[in-house]
């Protein structure tokens, strides 16, 4: 052991013998013998005191651990702020109209779980709608313009105010994200579609679940209402159209003329006309034609019995009697195709609010705009054509000398919808939305698939329409992933650097410092002094920038292969780089003059190169400067002296390669992460493992040390961020909000925060609290956030006595709806205790002959204000949400439904929230229709209920009426009084004038 060549290394390992000999734990090496103090992060720690007796120092080591346990305190990281995002790709990016804005300013695009309302003339963030925890998938704007509708990965959709940013409505009836939705022509109704391949309606105004339709087999592409009719049209990966009936809420026609997945549809021609794009090239056409249109014109086709002396065959009859049912409403017949420049799937396909323009486009940066022509643009246009048909026509006969006949021009799609221009983006494109403007101008907003916002405008009326670029959004984030972070040394500034540009943050306002061209960049870090940054990219190179002038003050030639990891020196008098081409080179900071401006700058000098014999991943110096830890593609990691570059250990164990690694500040503890998804923690000393940790469901990407700490953070491709205690071998927390991988995290010098980077483009920045963390608690919560999960993904219940079909409830058990049936429960238990109670002094003062003083309430009731028991059921139900009502009463037992029927009239005959009693006791009585009339008990409150109800009902009606009537009457008082018009009656008329004045000077124009 001791005839090593180098003396240095024989001195070191003297020293390594001689702590191990005094350790007092020797399973753990030095990590005992370290003087520890109150660290950073605020963890109580024991002051280890060397200078004790040796019986006194065990007796202390026995009861470090208790007392550690009963000390030492964890404080929370918590989520600060999401920035680096212009636009989610998930969901799609729509106009918005906010309060005193012009229309087409002002776009609304995902940020992950957020929603960013954008200006896009000047670049910045007007409002933020705050989401809770997963992805946004889909939004749409109300028709007023005052609300918008947001679908999340989870299922979940809610209404925000756009006035105010708040989110008072909520809905949850899906398993999976929401793909689609749409709001009906009054805004009243909300159709959503989901990967559940459910559709969903929901009452906007009573902020409930009509029904659920079921029918298709794949994911929902596409729901649109008709607005003059109460039908719905659906689109669906498994290359179907439906049409559903939503009186009676059945599909009664289904589309099966598309050969693939149907991505989008879009109706016009006042919804006599369906559009519909696949995976092919084509977009086809559709004309609908309705019944009740058809019976307008003519007579009604009677259907015809069958006979024994039809001459059809079997099938033939019946073929022509399923069209026939399926025309009961309408028909829909093909039309013909439009054939778009791009062959592959259409991506999306979107139109604007008066269904005149068409947008589309595929996989590519071109998007294809398409017009429609009004009917009298058509028949001038087929005017023409029918000369121009005649002419030739005659022509040809007159050379032929044969007799004239008139010649006869069909209407054909290409007649109806024409191309208007292609639009060319600066990347491909994933979502688009246009709005028409005043004056013809077509404005076109365009998410792309590199982070990026643009938006076009254009004049519908040219001959040859052109797309002027309006607008470009790219200096809120970068256009590739970023995979490398660092913190200045005064935790103010934060570096990002992806696969183009490099940018400087401020940490406390979020904006952008600098943006520098650079090239593929895999690691970085900070000069000291904080003025300027190393890059290390995928090329070999290292690149030194100026931070005061954002300039590229050198490119250093490395290596011959990627530049994995940078390692600045604990003497911060330079640097070390692991590359890919197997050498590991060490790096001096010199000044130099500049032959361009005579002035110094920073330069790399290049003193040392370590070769090996296995690509390097990461490279480490110890905080004390005499190891230095290299983790090479054979899945070890190699530990050599820095000073002679001598081997010193071999640590293995991992599977698959070690990406990343880190050194205590101590230098006692080195921790690895791999690709095999563990975290190891081994001793500094002889390399011995303390613990493997099964760490993330993927690889470990990144792992780094808080600073003075033997805590340290690591990052997966599982999405999540974990902490972990290297001294305990404990999870502390996982910190959650990444939606895709995480590439790369990076700890301030203080401890305070953190900064992460993911494949969803986002980077987050999260703080240290001072709440403690209790694991208990931690744990706990993970455990409900698993009963949760398992609740979303059972089934919709299904209600007693009806058999599963096309429509369902639209409500989903969740653990919300199980807490609220849970609190009604509590609630009627205690109206039936305090019942009870009065019940039995009731009785005591009857046998006593005298009044007794009355029992006390409940402290409960107390609480709530000293209401009587009923009233307080009342308020519980009351405080359930009201797109969770239906579901939480389905959850509650029937011992518990004669009580509430009881309590249900009393509400009643009192006038008590009628309304939300009645749709209480109308979905008990359906549910429980079997049980309840078969309890002669309840015939007679059953019997009760139908005569206060119906009197209720239609006193509130009346009232209704009466104050509907009196508003009338004012409206006309104050106009005869005033010479005054409300403003939808003056605009209305203001229409009709110029509508008059169009007239006249048409006439004018034609008599001149």
């Amino acid at each position: 052991m001791w005839d090593r060549d180098a003396a240095t290394g024989v001195e070191v390992r003297k020293v390594h013998e001689f702590k191990y000999l005094e350790s007092p734990n020797p399973n753990k090496g030095a990590a005992h013998n370290r003087d520890e103090e109150e660290s950073a992060d605020g963890e109580s720690r024991l002051t280890w005191v060397s200078g004790l007796c040796p019986a006194f120092q065990r007796i202390q080591l026995h009861l470090r651990p208790l007392f550690m346990g009963l000390t030492k305190q964890y404080l929370r990281y918590a989520a600060s702020a999401v920035f680096g995002v212009i636009g989610s790709q998930r969901a799609n990016i729509t106009y918005v109209t906010l309060r005193g804005g012009e229309k087409g300013c002002y776009v609304a695009v995902a940020a992950c779980e957020h929603v960013f309302i954008w200006d896009v003339r000047k670049g910045e963030k007007v409002l933020i709608l705050q989401g809770q925890k997963h992805e946004v998938s889909f939004l749409c704007p109300s028709p007023d313009g005052v609300h918008i509708a947001v679908g999340y990965e989870d299922g979940v959709v809610r209404i925000f105010n756009l006035l105010n940013g708040e989110s008072n409505v909520s809905f949850n009836g899906h398993k999976s994200g929401v793909t689609v939705m749409s709001y009906d022509g009054l805004g009243a109704r909300l159709v959503t579609g989901s990967k559940d391949t459910d559709v969903i309606v929901w009452d906007i105004i009573n902020e409930c679940g009509l029904y659920r339709l079921r029918g298709h087999k794949d994911l929902i592409t596409q729901a649109l209402f008709l607005k003059d009719k109460n039908l719905l049209v659906t689109s669906s990966k498994d290359s179907f159209v439906k049409w559903w009936d939503l009186d009676t809420q059945h599909c009664f026609k289904t589309m099966v003329g598309h050969r693939s997945e149907v991505w989008g549809m879009v109706l016009l021609n006042k919804e006599k006309k369906l559009l519909t794009g696949s995976a092919d090239s084509e977009l086809r056409a559709w004309d609908i034609s309705y019944l009740e249109e058809e019976k307008a014109e003519g007579e009604p086709r009677i259907k015809k019995g069958k006979t024994l002396l039809d001459e059809n065959d079997d099938d033939e009859s019946d073929d022509k009697e399923e069209e026939t049912l399926e025309e009961r409403i309408l028909s829909c017949k093909k039309a013909g195709s439009i054939l778009r420049e791009a062959r592959d799937r259409v991506v999306s396909v979107t139109a604007d609010s008066r269904a005149r323009i068409i947008a589309c486009h595929g996989n590519d940066a071109v998007l294809e705009v398409f017009t429609v022509l009004s009917e009298e643009e058509v028949q001038r246009k087929m005017i023409k054509k029918l000369k121009k048909a005649k002419k030739k026509a005659a022509k040809a006969q007159e050379d032929a000398g044969e007799q004239t006949v008139e010649p006869v021009v069909e209407r054909a799609l290409k007649d109806e919808i024409i191309r208007l221009t292609n639009i060319k983006a600066s990347a491909k494109i994933r979502w688009v939305d246009v709005q028409s403007c005043a004056g013809g101008e077509l404005k076109v907003a365009l998410l792309l698939q590199n982070n990026t916002v643009e938006t076009y405008s254009l004049k519908t009326s040219d001959r040859n329409p052109t797309a002027n670029k309006t607008a470009r959004l790219t200096l809120g984030g970068h256009r590739t992933d970023v995979r490398t972070l660092a913190f200045s040394s005064d935790s103010l500034a934060v570096l990002s650097a992806s696969g183009d540009t490099v940018k400087v943050w401020n940490r406390s306002t979020l904006q952008v410092i600098r943006t520098m061209a650079c090239e593929y960049a895999l690691c970085s870090l900070f000069v000291p002094g904080d003025r300027q940054i190393i890059l290390g990219t995928k090329s070999g190179k290292l690149q030194i920038f100026e931070l005061a002038s954002g300039s590229l003050l050198e490119t250093v030639d490395a290596h011959s292969g990627a530049v994995w990891s940078l390692c600045l020196a604990p003497d911060q008098r330079g640097i070390v780089s692991g590359s890919a081409d197997k050498t590991v080179k060490f790096w001096e900071f010199e000044l130099i003059k500049d032959q361009g401006t005579g002035q110094k700058r920073l330069t790399l000098k290049h003193t040392r190169t370590l070769q090996l014999e296995e690509d390097v991943l990461c490279v480490k110096f110890s905080p004390d400067h005499r190891l230095l830890a290299v983790s090479l593609l054979d899945c070890t990691v190699k530990i050599f002296y820095t000073d002679t570059l001598k081997f010193f250990l071999s640590l293995y164990g991992h599977k698959l390669p070690v990406l990343c690694l880190d050194i205590t500040h101590d230098s006692t503890i080195i921790a690895t992460g791999s690709a095999d998804r563990n975290v190891k923690i081994w001793g500094l000393d002889f390399g011995d493992c303390h613990r493997s940790l099964f760490a993330h469901d993927d690889s470990v990407m990144f792992l780094q040390f808080v600073p003075k700490t033997h805590l340290f953070f690591t990052a997966g491709k599982d999405k999540k961020i974990k902490q972990w205690d290297a001294d305990k071998f404990e999870h502390i927390q996982t910190l959650e909000g990444h939606h895709r991988e995480v590439w790369c995290l990076a700890i301030s010098p203080n401890g305070d925060h953190l900064v992460s980077s993911s494949h969803d483009k986002s980077l987050r920045l999260w703080e240290r609290t001072r709440e403690p963390i209790i694991l208990e608690e931690e744990r706990e919560m993970e455990r409900e956030a698993e009963f949760e999960e398992s609740m979303a993904k059972e089934n919709v219940p299904v209600v007693p006595g009806e058999t599963e079909g096309e429509a369902a409830p639209a409500g989903k058990k969740s653990i919300e709806t199980v807490k609220a049936a849970e609190r009604i429960m509590e609630a009627l238990e205690l109206y039936r205790e305090e019942t009870r109670k009065l019940e039995d002094h009731r009785y005591l003062c009857e046998k006593a002959g005298k009044e007794l003083p009355p029992p006390k309430p409940s402290p409960i009731l107390v609480a709530s204000g000293n209401v009587t028991p009923s009233r307080y059921v009342l308020d519980v139900i009351k405080k359930v949400r009201s797109s969770e009502l239906e579901v939480s009463l389905l959850v509650l037992p029937f011992p518990y439904v004669p009580d509430l029927l009881k309590l249900f009239n009393s509400y009643i005959q009192l006038g008590l929230e009628v309304e939300l009693v009645c749709r209480c006791l109308f979905f008990l009585l359906k549910i429980h229709f079997g049980q309840i009339t078969s309890n002669q008990m309840l015939v007679s409150v059953i019997d009760e209920l139908k005569t206060s109800t119906l009197s209720k009902v239609c006193q509130i009606r009346d009232v209704l009426g009466f104050n509907s009537a009196a508003l009338q009457f004012l409206q006309r008082e104050i106009e005869s009084k005033e010479d005054v018009m409300f403003f939808a009656d003056a605009t209305g008329q203001l229409e009709e004038k110029k509508k008059r004045r169009r007239k006249r000077e048409r006439a004018v124009l034609t008599i001149a």
